[in-house]
């Protein structure tokens, strides 16, 4: 038994129910989440011990803040809570959230921008997400480097762009200093465009320095590149066309049309992932001029006409089976 020398009674039997209230509140369940089963609660960074326990108990995360800032202290924790995003349980105990805090458990939320997506697209997906704030707007076609990023409840959109277009920028330079010699680009910018080709020609990641060859010997001799996702995003913008290209448009008149106009387009039509950057940096060592769909998802290809044409003979005819409910 705790004995309180020297003071009265009732005041001993004060102190022991304060004491015994503190340790209830430190160690026993804590408040019910208000909304459910959990509470959220951003702590910025800079705020001080009071301010981050007043927080927690105006969230329903904590009782007495008193009592959160004296444990603090007496753990040695209240120089090492760490700002963030916590995610609390309905009825944590004090000691866990103060453990949650010092160890820096917050929640971690990402966004992902796919390969090849429009610049659109991507600000759509920052736009759709909820939990960020600000607008922003597309930025250039082909700036932004398709990645899963990490991002913080509030986080402005644009400060979100401006990370994805750096580290597109970081990622471009590095391959620009490393890449083959005798490329056919003037400028970083042009093999980002051929990029962008590459990345829509393909899904499997290994054809696609493959890819990236074809396209690059159309070019050195003089070739027009009739790449088929050009002429999309020249009628589209990048959005589906929601039917396989008719004859009419392949010989539409917009500058993104390479079955007509010689040479790249005039900017990315997508943004291109590492993957299909480093193809068009290092492309395979092939003389292959051509390459058509082969029937299981990859491509036949050649590096003359008359080989081109009997694979194009190929997949016409699985295509023409498939229609008829056949098995090629």
């Amino acid at each position: 038994m705790i004995r309180f020398f020297g003071i009265g009674p009732w005041i001993a039997a004060a102190i022991a129910l304060i004491l015994a209230a503190s340790l209830w509140a430190y160690a026993g369940p804590g408040p019910a989440a208000r909304g459910g089963g959990a509470t959220d609660v951003v702590l910025p960074p800079g705020e001080s011990l009071p301010r981050i326990a007043g927080m927690l108990s105006r969230a329903h995360v904590t009782g007495a803040a008193a009592v959160f800032v004296i444990a603090a202290k007496l753990t040695g924790a209240a120089r090492l809570l760490k700002a963030g995003e916590y995610e609390f349980p309905s009825r944590t105990p004090m000691w866990k959230v103060l453990a949650a805090l010092r160890d820096g458990r917050v929640v971690r939320r990402f966004v992902t921008v796919p390969e090849g997506v429009t610049s659109q697209a991507v600000a759509d997906i920052l736009l759709r997400t909820a939990y960020l704030s600000g607008q922003v707007a597309a930025p250039s076609e082909g700036s932004v480097l398709p990645e899963t990023y990490e991002v913080r409840r509030g986080e402005d959109r644009t400060e979100i762009l401006g990370r994805m277009m750096e580290a597109r920028d970081a990622l471009l330079a590095d391959l620009w200093a490393a890449r083959a010699s005798g490329l056919p680009y003037q400028t970083p910018q042009q093999a980002v465009i051929m990029a962008s080709i590459v990345e829509k020609e393909t899904a499997k990641p290994d054809e696609r320095p493959r890819i990236a060859a074809v396209f690059i010997n159309r070019l050195k001799a003089a070739m027009r590149l009739e790449s088929d996702p050009t002429v999309i995003y020249g009628l589209t913008g990048g959005e589906p066309l929601g039917h396989g290209l008719r004859t009419s448009e392949l010989v539409s008149q917009t500058p993104y049309n390479t079955y007509v106009v010689a040479g790249l387009p005039p900017t990315p039509i997508g943004n291109p992932g590492r993957a299909a950057l480093a193809a068009a940096m290092k492309p395979t060592p092939t003389d292959d001029l051509y390459f058509v769909a082969d029937g299981t998802g990859g491509h036949a290809f050649s590096d003359n006409l008359q080989t081109h044409l009997r694979n194009v003979a190929h997949w016409r005819a699985i295509e023409s089976a498939r229609a008829r409910g056949v098995k090629p």
